[in-house]
């Protein structure tokens, strides 16, 4: 988890890979009608989160009836959100990637072709509810190179088992 722009992607997808778990951004669950906000510069509201939350939330529980481990990268911003998401599935973890808003901005300010504009940022940041104690998040400081953060999140993983 994490604001746009921290690496929930590309680490979640790396970080798949190291663990041999499947991998799903969960980008790919906005509503058409979510994706067309946030590219005309609007923040989504909860109503609009509700959907996509749920259906990131029924591929979990997809995943774990087949006994599949899994990573999915989602923002999950707010408590509420996290609470539909893990809510009782104590074997899901929380790893959040946390930065500050100038060193994100200026990572997305350098990439290209991604729905979610630069100028939201701001609103990710007033909507970010960082995770408590009893949610047992990793948090893992995004300043590092992906394969540093990946390293670091399978260190806290290992200790945490």
């Amino acid at each position: 988890m994490g604001v746009s722009g921290s690496g929930k992607s590309t680490i979640g997808a790396l970080l798949a890979e190291r663990l041999g778990f499947a991998f799903e951004d969960g980008d790919r669950f906005h509503p058409a009608a979510n994706v067309e906000k946030m590219h005309r510069g609007i923040p989504l509201g909860d109503a609009d989160r509700l959907p996509w939350l749920a259906a990131i939330a029924a591929w979990i529980d997809a995943a774990r009836a087949a006994g599949t481990q899994a990573v999915v990268a989602c923002s999950a911003l707010k408590r509420s959100y996290r609470q539909i998401l893990i809510g009782d599935r104590p074997e899901v973890r929380l790893v959040y990637l946390k930065g500050d808003e100038a060193l994100i901005a200026e990572r997305m300010a350098r990439r290209h072709g991604h729905f979610m504009p630069p100028g939201l940022l701001t609103s990710q940041f007033a909507a970010l509810e960082e995770p408590g104690a009893e949610e047992r998040p990793i948090t893992v400081e995004v300043d590092g190179s992906p394969e540093e953060i990946v390293g670091e999140i399978c260190k806290r993983i290992a200790n945490s088992e």
